[in-house]
């Protein structure tokens, strides 16, 4: 976080960085820009749908309805699952959580869990929980630099030990723990486990369109991931190049996952560098950007 994406923070040790939230008491404040200063939450009442997109707005009212970051794992984060939108919003009246990753890095031989090897039955699944061998049930997927995962809700999945990785999910801070394996704090306790709200939300049926396949092509928007909640592209750039948004009906984000830009919208510029994140208004026809070489992510929902 601090050496790669020059994140600033007093934390000895820091393992993500929310870049866009609208979770209560966690809402982003903007950084630069004629709105230095101003709440997410403030923006959108000001402007509504000139900021988030008339659709947008008609359908998740003043609530930003992603939430965006970036993830570092020093260790084996714990296996955990995503409630869909309907057990999400009759237990915690909330959203659900679809998300997706991008990895900027992988140590040599890391590894992510993506769902079970096979099909299994509860029953099954609590045998080998309650044995402590869910671990043998667990798909684990080699991971590289540029590699992307689709995460649907109630698939079990963990970011594994030397990953870090950009996060694009609904707003939702919803998680359902069920193996951290096996730790225990400085006083010997166990975390919480979710074994029984879990239950009913898990998917336990094998999966096989986690991985995402995508073109690169240099100067234009490759799409990663199309679903009801975002649309992920993975955009490239090389010298100039002009996006026209005229006809899109969404706010658009930028995440710079290498090299860095200059993003330019009329008279007004701003710098974007490997582990920052800009937001872009619907009310914006056209935006231009500048750059000797870098990857963004183009986020946006329609």
């Amino acid at each position: 976080m601090t050496e790669i994406l020059k994140k600033k923070s007093d934390e000895s040790s820091l393992g993500e960085s929310w870049e866009i939230s609208g979770v209560k008491n966690d809402i982003s404040v903007a950084a630069n820009g004629p709105l230095k200063g101003k709440t997410l939450k403030t923006i959108i009442e000001l402007y509504k749908e000139q900021f988030l997109g008339k659709n947008n707005y008609e359908r998740f009212g003043p609530e930003f309805p992603l939430l965006i970051k970036f993830i570092d794992a020093k260790s084996d984060l714990s296996v955990q699952l995503h409630p869909h939108d309907n057990i999400a919003k009759k237990r915690h009246n909330s959203l659900g959580k679809t998300e997706m990753w991008y990895i900027l890095q992988a140590e040599k031989g890391a590894e992510i869990n993506v769902g079970f090897k096979r099909g299994i039955s509860k029953g099954e699944y609590l045998e080998y929980l309650n044995s402590k061998k869910i671990t043998e049930l667990l798909n684990f997927e080699k991971v590289n630099e540029g590699d992307s995962f689709f995460i649907h809700t109630g698939e079990v999945h963990a970011i594994g030990a030397g990953v870090l990785l950009a996060e694009i999910q609904q707003t939702s801070d919803i998680t359902y723990r069920i193996y951290d394996w096996d730790r225990v704090d400085s006083e010997g306790n166990p975390r919480e486990l979710h074994t029984d709200l879990a239950l009913d939300a898990i998917d336990f049926k094998k999966k096989n369109d986690f991985r995402r396949q995508f073109s690169r092509l240099e100067n234009q928007s490759n799409n990663i991931a199309s679903c009801e909640y975002f649309n992920t592209n993975f955009l490239p750039i090389k010298g100039k190049l002009l996006k026209d948004y005229s006809k899109l009906d969404s706010f658009v984000i930028f995440m710079c996952v290498k090299g860095h830009a200059e993003v330019k919208v009329g008279a007004y510029s701003e710098e974007i560098a490997i582990g920052q994140t800009l937001l872009i208004p619907a009310a914006v026809d056209n935006v231009e950007i500048i750059s000797e070489g870098t990857d963004l992510l183009e986020i946006f929902v329609i």
